[in-house]
């Protein structure tokens, strides 16, 4: 059984929400983001770059203090208003390319986190989760929420149809043309109706934010017994229906050929692989267990040889794990996937040609496509404990930063 409840947000006017909205801060080239410190004053990005006034490369603790001031100066100037009743919150993304995403922004509970009422599909790395907590303990609030997805529900469909066909309480369209809708709950009847209905699901999943999930459990350990404040025992969260997540591929690439030559490389992979040469024209895998692999200028699908390789969990009936088990570890001697420089990854709908490119280009010698993972697979791996290798999952939508604020 889920557990969800309103908060009282912190959110920026509604003259300034526009401006206030950010990206994440690493998604920014350099450039970008002193384009949009140098002239806007009410980014998001001068909170959570608090030297920058100073021309100031700030990092650790010292940072997380002046983070808590850069935000306190923006309640102080009027920039963000708290709400004065706990609401749901009805966010909608519509993107360029028209596709819709409509969700609900909640604080989602911290004990369903530990008891695997909301599961997980990723690992996480332990450094980080503290110094996230660290963080949130320091500078009071959260305002990235962490992507959860809940099976369809009717009821919920209903009341989030009868909100988004009256006015909003903002709007805005971003330089991605992508275009941003908040709606508030705060009538007692629909609050009431949306958490019985979450309240019937035995489990919703972590869709993006792992980390940041992970990181609010242990805040939330760390103030048991704290009951004058009970919002360090949830986190906010941005919950969408399954049919409305989209999951996208990461391509892998890899700088060398571990020292084989070209014809050593392809007889090694038709041990385990159909391989058909398909040109110089660009590929793209159409079903599961098959990849496209680009290769001194050519294209080439590669189709699993199913006698040579045994499924024996969900995890083993992956593609991202099917490659790095045949291909990326005992042939190119790729060990750590989350770290080691010999790889990366790339993804969205120029990935195929951006792949050529950077091995055109010799930065990379071989790259492989996969088709996107999918919701049931994604739930089957959460469901059995088992975790995907990095970079499995390229999912939407993201939500910018500074819209809601969870406050502790």
């Amino acid at each position: 059984m889920a557990k969800i409840k309103p908060f009282k947000a912190v959110r920026p006017t509604r003259d300034k929400v526009s401006l206030v909205a950010a990206r994440s801060y690493q998604s920014y080239t350099q450039d970008e983001r002193e384009a949009r410190l140098d002239y806007n004053p009410f980014s998001f990005l001068h909170i959570v770059n608090p030297g920058y006034k100073y021309h100031k490369e700030i990092s650790g603790k010292e940072r997380y203090g002046l983070v808590r001031n850069r935000y306190l100066e923006f309640k102080e100037d009027g920039i963000f208003v708290q709400d004065e009743t706990p609401c749901f919150y009805i966010y909608r993304i519509v993107n360029r390319e028209q596709r819709v995403f409509t969700g609900i922004v909640a604080a989602a509970s911290t004990e369903d986190y530990k008891n695997n009422v909301i599961k997980r599909h990723e690992d996480t790395i332990e450094y980080r989760e503290y110094i996230f907590k660290e963080y949130l303990k320091t500078v009071g609030f959260n305002a990235e929420p962490v992507l959860l997805t809940y099976p369809d529900s009717t009821v919920i469909e209903a009341i989030l149809q009868s909100y988004t066909k009256t006015r909003s309480e903002f709007e805005f369209t971003t330089t991605y043309r992508d275009t941003h809708y908040l709606w508030l709950v705060n009538n007692e009847a629909d609050i009431k109706a949306i958490q019985q209905e979450f309240d019937r699901m035995n489990a919703i999943y972590i869709a993006d934010g792992h980390h940041r999930s992970a990181s609010s459990f242990l805040l939330g350990e760390d103030s048991k017994g704290n009951t004058e404040n009970e919002s360090y025992h949830s986190f906010m969260s941005y919950l969408i229906p399954e049919s409305e997540l989209r999951i996208s591929e990461f391509n892998r690439l890899i700088k060398d050929l571990n020292g084989l030559s070209k014809e050593q490389f392809l007889l090694k992979l038709d041990q385990v692989y159909r391989i058909e040469n398909r040109g110089c024209e660009l590929y793209k895998p159409s079903k599961k267990h098959h990849f496209s692999m680009y290769l001194d200028g050519e294209f080439y699908s590669l189709y699993l040889r199913k006698t040579h390789y045994k499924f024996t969990d969900s995890l083993s009936k992956l593609d991202t794990h099917i490659l790095y088990i045949t291909i990326l570890n005992p042939i190119l001697g790729i060990t750590d996937l989350r770290n080691d420089d010999r790889i990366d990854y790339g993804y969205d709908k120029h990935n195929v040609i951006e792949m050529k490119n950077r091995i055109d280009s010799g930065e990379f010698s071989v790259g492989f496509g996969l088709v996107p993972v999918n919701v049931d697979e994604m739930k089957r791996i959460a469901d059995e404990g088992l975790t995907m290798p990095p970079k499995s999952t390229y999912i939407e939508p993201k939500l910018r930063s500074g819209v809601t604020i969870y406050e502790f």
